[in-house]
């Protein structure tokens, strides 16, 4: 058996698989590897992953596939020569997918040449896919979803079934896992644990600490539109560790009047004990205030409640077969609206929370500097509400953080980005474009640099409604101006005035400037929404390469693309 690791675009700055990845992935196999008789079959994974999943998934396939008799290559999509494709013998895609469906950013390149014309054909070679997902999103899975067709349509034979994975994704990974190992003809049994973070520290997502709230407060003026929570966690005594571009998970409380309005509707016995994910029974209340997902409706969870409801409308909605038809349902309603508009007639408990998703843990990005806070965790939340089907709604978690955590310690674990990486070279200017809550992992940046005492340049671009009322961390960033700490703060408040200007606006305004710091060999990073600003961002970004940089439209994106190589062009979107 031969294990062949390249560099991967997760790794931090100048971060490589090999060696230390290498004994990683044979650590606690018996006796390392085993030699099984037979030929070696070369087996390649390409991973594109934007936060870190894909890559953990693809590791553990490799030390799983590191006790036969393969020759296994891990390879980041970002660094795979595309020439490949046709002499590939037995190909496992692990991909995430995020926003509207697309591709990560170390995928991208990737999925737009296997998508065009110039796709080889792929007969002979033997495929399987891993999609990772959120089926809160339309387009669950998607960038997956794409690879499998195509490479089916390419001439490839899929020798095991794709499988989506949703949020929860350790056991449908622990199956596809199974069922690729068997079909590749590995006789050697998969461990039953897999090593991960809960191997080096004692909490880990399977496993919380449980983290005292140091302060909380709203850092919008009285009188704004929105809501934004600096919330300051204590990590005193768990053994975590982060380091600034990572996230913190959260793991939320629902809420006690929405469950108990639910309890009240049901239409069986409401004090038995029910399982709950994980393991164990516990009363149905507490189910449902921890353990399940009462906001969130699914396809999953419409088909088992029609089939138990009797109600023709929602029966035509299940039955439609049309996506936008079931998402316009799903919109602004919750488990709330079904129970009590569309009643079901669940025996018991038992019956009922099968039916629910598991209550999953929401991820922050950090906004603050270990080193400028030793034994805190400081995160910037966005909080939801908005009103829907005559209810006042909200998000799960950054409404447990503003009105119901008080006197309650969260339950939080540490969530390393590996694509997220403040620069190491303290000389190296850094350009970064934050609008809203986009700024918390800036914040970090900011704080780190100037514990580290860096003399590299730092731009920040920063955006929100209104001045007056949604300057976050204001004082902090004129401070750290007139430190020096902050060379430049772009401001885009789209509201003070008739246009609206956003931060896309404020780089095109600087665009000289701009480029004359990617030449420089500025590092360009991006924090927030995915599906409009990030986009914006990058548009911006190429029509600066191409205007003031005097290239092509095709020259500025391979200029682009070649940032994104060099690991100066990282983007935390969501």
């Amino acid at each position: 058996m031969t294990l062949h690791l390249l560099p991967s675009s997760e790794s931090g700055s100048g971060g490589s698989w090999l060696g230390g990845g290498l004994s990683e992935m044979l650590d606690g196999a018996p006796n390392g590897a085993i030699e099984e008789e037979g030929p070696v079959l070369p087996v390649t994974i390409l991973v594109g992953s934007q936060t870190g999943n894909a890559e953990g998934c693809a590791k553990k396939m490799a030390k799983d596939l590191g006790r036969g008799r393969f020759e296994t290559e891990v390879v980041d999509m970002g660094q795979y020569d595309f020439s490949r494709l046709a002499g590939e013998k037995n190909l496992l895609i692990i991909t995430s997918a995020y926003g509207d469906g697309d591709p990560p950013d170390n995928a991208a390149d990737l999925y737009e040449f296997i998508q065009s014309d110039k796709a080889p054909e792929m007969k002979g070679v033997r495929f399987s896919v891993l999609s990772l997902g959120d089926t809160e999103y339309p387009d669950f899975c998607k960038c997956g979803i794409d690879f499998d067709n195509r490479l089916e349509a390419l001439g490839a034979e899929r020798f095991y079934q794709r499988v989506d994975c949703d949020v929860d994704y350790d056991e449908p990974f622990a199956a596809w896992r199974k069922g690729v190992f068997e079909s590749l003809g590995g006789a050697a049994s998969i461990a039953a644990t897999d090593s991960g973070e809960e191997d080096i520290v004692p909490y880990g997502k399977k496993n919380p600490f449980w983290s005292p709230i140091l302060r909380n407060y709203n850092l919008n003026s009285v009188g704004a539109e929105k809501e934004t929570h600096h919330v300051e966690l204590s990590l005193e005594g768990s053994g975590m560790d982060y380091v600034v571009g990572d996230a913190l998970g959260v793991f939320p409380v629902n809420s006690g009047a929405q469950v108990d309005e639910i309890l009240e509707s049901l239409p069986f016995n409401t004090n038995e004990e029910v399982p709950i994910p994980g393991g164990g029974e516990v009363p149905l209340r507490d189910a449902l205030m921890t353990g399940y997902d009462i906001r969130s409706l699914t396809p999953k969870l419409l088909q088992a409640w029609q089939e138990r409801s009797g109600s023709p409308y929602l029966r035509s909605v299940v039955e439609s077969g049309d996506r936008k038809v079931m998402n316009d349902f799903c919109w602004g309603r919750e488990l709330i609206d079904l129970v009590t508009e569309y009643p079901a007639d669940f025996s018991d408990g038992e019956e009922f929370v099968p039916v629910l998703k598991k209550l999953q843990p929401r991820l922050y990005s950090i906004s603050s500097s270990p080193n400028a806070h030793p034994g805190e965790v400081h995160l910037t939340i966005a909080i939801v509400r908005y009103h829907s089907h005559g209810r006042e709604r909200g998000g799960v978690c950054s409404t447990f953080l503003a009105d119901r955590a008080e006197g309650i310690q969260p339950g939080s674990f540490i969530h390393h980005n590996k694509a997220f990486r403040l620069v190491e070279d303290d000389k190296a200017p850094i350009i970064m474009v934050g609008p809203g809550t986009g700024v918390a992992p800036f914040r970090a940046f900011l704080e780190e640099r100037r514990v580290r005492g860096s003399t590299g340049k730092n731009w920040l671009l920063f955006g929100n409604p209104y001045r007056e009322t949604d300057f976050l961390y204001e004082e902090e960033f004129v401070s750290m101006q007139e430190d020096g700490i902050l060379t430049r703060l772009d401001l885009a408040f789209s509201r003070d005035q008739k246009e609206k200007i956003y931060v896309q606006h404020r780089m095109e305004e600087e665009g000289a400037e701009m480029w004359n710091w990617l030449e420089a060999g500025a590092f360009f990073y991006v924090c927030g929404d995915a599906s409009r600003m990030a986009k914006d961002v990058d548009a911006s970004l190429h029509q600066i390469v191409e205007k003031h940089g005097g290239k092509s439209e095709d020259e500025a994106k391979s200029y682009v693309k070649n940032l994104k190589k060099e690991k100066r062009y990282q983007r935390d979107v969501y």
